[in-house]
């Protein structure tokens, strides 16, 4: 069983960065997909960066040239790096990964909060 856990959000001021970290556990495990997404109040759940095994990588338009998805040398380790932060950024960010044989498993959500 797959868990992951997000780790590294906070506040921070306008301009400022942040990485979030997120590790699976249970494993180890091979992820085909890995992936970030967000959520802000009232609002449903979108998409932020994914990155394949493959390296093959998804960016929201709103995140392009800011953030930027990679993994570590641990295969259960993935990370969101953002740069430039506004507050339109402040929402729950949620880890994702998907195996090759198609399960799909999500972190509980870290906050993000982006302000003066």
């Amino acid at each position: 069983q797959v868990h992951l856990m997000e780790s590294g959000g906070g506040l921070v001021q306008p301009g400022g960065s942040l990485r979030l970290t997120c590790k699976a556990s249970g494993g180890p495990f091979a992820f085909y997909f890995m992936g970030w997404y967000r959520q802000s109040p009232g609002k449903q759940r979108k998409l932020v960066a994914t990155m394949t095994s493959g390296d093959m990588f998804t960016y929201d338009d709103d995140v392009k040239g800011r953030f930027t998805i990679s993994r570590d040398d641990d295969p259960n380790i993935f990370y969101l790096q953002m740069d430039r932060l506004k507050p339109e950024d402040t929402a729950v960010y949620f880890c994702t990964t998907t195996t090759a044989s198609g399960r799909s498993d999500w972190g509980r959500g870290i906050q993000v909060t982006v302000s003066a």
